[in-house]
């Protein structure tokens, strides 16, 4: 990913009519982030790979010509320039409903290194902004498998983070194959940041906002903003996760941008099931901004880059991250036996009802050593 992609991105650039968004000469620590609250058109409804591939091309199109628009509004707006965009979860595919896994991965999973990813590269470059992708992707070193991916492109059109969900019921997971993932990567893959000019990114997938050490374990590699991807029920009430948004950028000082779908189309699932409460929440907890039901870029806000530095560098009890005591949580850590890793150690899939039996197990052993009290 060098000269020869950025010269072949910008060569495209005028293929969609939509011309280059302005780049900052130099860093600023204030700029515009946005968590796009755009449209899920599922896959579920194509009969094959090519049919799934040219919806995922269509709405890659749709949601870079969002980004400019949101772009030019938000410069004449605030001034400052949109430089960072969060994406929904799994945004160009949905979820199975109903495919094999072995199904799933054809239609769905797109090459890590492929067309798709290309496409999306150049939606990066052509916009001048970091992007923050979320989908299913297939791996050489484990050709039977798929993962979930945070993907963050920057500006260049470059890869600077993939983040593979670790923890997931139904879908692999690094966890399930761990001995052999740390083989190919090193442990460094496994809870990456980047360190870029709008701040260090880190990310977290979905479901996953509801496990603190997901997002702790990037803040203890220096993640000053959270990125989630994600594709939950809303609602006039506060939810399970949107409680944890808040706690996770508290916890963590750090901000949280979380995208949530502009509904799912193309499901049996009604439209507006995953939809609206896109947000962005400060280190404080306060929600900048919020988006309601549909397709929206209303959950926009400046980031302070240096004000949230000032608060990390700050002396006093608010300052959590400086005041945690980190060994005297490993000794438990280390010794709490609840989900094991290597669970698909032979790298092949496993369906819904084994991974429903292997969940059970583990309930049943933290029973058995009393760890979990057992119902009456």
């Amino acid at each position: 990913m060098g000269l020869s992609r950025r010269n072949m991105l910008a060569a495209s650039a005028a293929g969609l009519g939509l011309g280059p968004s302005r780049v900052l000469a130099k860093p600023n620590t204030r700029y515009t982030a946005l968590a796009l609250q755009t449209l899920c058109d599922a896959v579920n409804q194509d009969a094959d790979k090519d049919a799934a591939r040219a919806r995922m091309s269509r709405s890659i199109k749709r949601i870079e010509k969002q980004i400019a628009v949101a772009a030019a509004f938000f410069q004449g707006y605030s001034g400052y320039p949109l430089r960072l965009v969060v994406l929904p979860e799994y945004v160009l595919t949905g979820f199975p409903l109903g495919e094999s896994r072995a199904q799933w991965r054809n239609k769905a999973a797109i090459a890590k290194d492929g067309a798709t990813i290309e496409k999306l590269a150049g939606v990066a470059q052509r916009r001048g902004i970091y992007l923050c992708t979320n989908h299913y992707e297939r791996d050489p070193a484990f050709p039977e498998l798929y993962f979930q991916a945070n993907v963050v492109f920057s500006p260049s059109g470059d890869i600077v983070l993939r983040y593979r969900r670790m923890i997931s019921l139904y879908a692999p997971t690094p966890y399930d194959v761990w001995d052999a993932y740390l083989d190919a990567y090193g442990l460094d893959a496994v809870f990456p940041v980047a360190k870029t000019d709008v701040g260090v990114l880190g990310t977290i997938a979905s479901e996953e906002i509801l496990y603190p050490e997901i997002a702790r374990m990037h803040a203890l590699k220096g993640a000053e903003l959270l990125l989630h991807p994600t594709a939950e029920v809303a609602s006039p009430q506060l939810t399970v996760k949107d409680v944890a948004k808040r706690a996770r950028a508290i916890e963590n000082m750090a901000y949280v941008i979380s995208a949530n779908t502009g509904g799912m189309a193309g499901t049996p699932v009604p439209q507006a099931s995953t939809d609206a409460m896109s947000k962005i929440v400060d280190w404080y907890g306060h929600v900048l901004s919020e988006a309601g039901y549909g397709e929206s870029m209303n959950a926009v806000a400046t980031i302070d880059l240096e004000g949230l530095r000032s608060a990390r560098s700050n002396i006093g009890m608010g300052n959590m991250l400086s005041r945690l005591p980190m060994d005297a949580f490993e000794k438990s850590v280390e010794d709490a036996a609840h989900y094991g890793p290597n669970r698909l150690k032979d790298g092949k899939m496993q369906g819904r009802k084994e991974a429903l039996n292997a969940q059970r197990g583990v309930i049943d052993r933290l029973t058995e050593q009393g760890v979990f009290q057992a119902p009456r």
